[in-house]
């Protein structure tokens, strides 16, 4: 559904000048689908939407072109290298280590990956809690992570 509701704000913002939030949400409403102010937020920081001043003096949103998600990968990887101090593992649970003040961007770089195993994480200043669903997603994460470090 949210692939589907995702697709269809795409198409909706290439054949239609939405300016705002609500003007989406009555477009997918016409087009079917049920959702909130909220989700569709969600949907415009993930589809990494922004709006452009068009030729009138209002404002559209556009799909953004500054980071492809190869860079987006790259730069994850030196934030972990320079940020991440260790990994460790217990049952389905994944502890980071971070220098001071690292934990919270750590933890919200992982949240918008949407890792496969990942439940959701928890930040403090130096350390991040990563809720994975196995303790094996939790190993296969920590490995990751080791290897990154070198």
């Amino acid at each position: 559904m949210k692939e589907r509701r995702q697709q269809a704000i795409l198409e909706i913002i290439a054949e239609q000048e939405m300016e705002t939030q609500e003007q989406l949400l009555t477009a997918l409403r016409a087009r079917g689908f049920r959702c909130t102010q909220a989700t569709i937020s969600r949907d415009i920081k993930e589809l990494q939407l922004v709006k452009e001043l068009t030729a009138a003096g209002s404002y559209r949103y556009v799909i953004s072109d500054r980071k492809g998600k190869g860079e987006h990968d790259e730069r994850l990887r030196n934030i972990f290298r320079e940020g991440v101090i260790s990994a460790a593992a217990a049952q389905n649970l994944v502890v980071l280590k971070t220098m001071p003040g690292l934990a919270n961007a750590a933890a919200a770089a992982l949240d918008r990956m949407e890792m496969e195993g990942m439940v959701g994480t928890l930040a403090g200043d130096d350390t991040a809690l990563l809720i994975m669903q196995t303790a094996q997603d939790a190993e296969a994460f920590c490995g990751e992570i080791r290897g990154m470090l070198r």
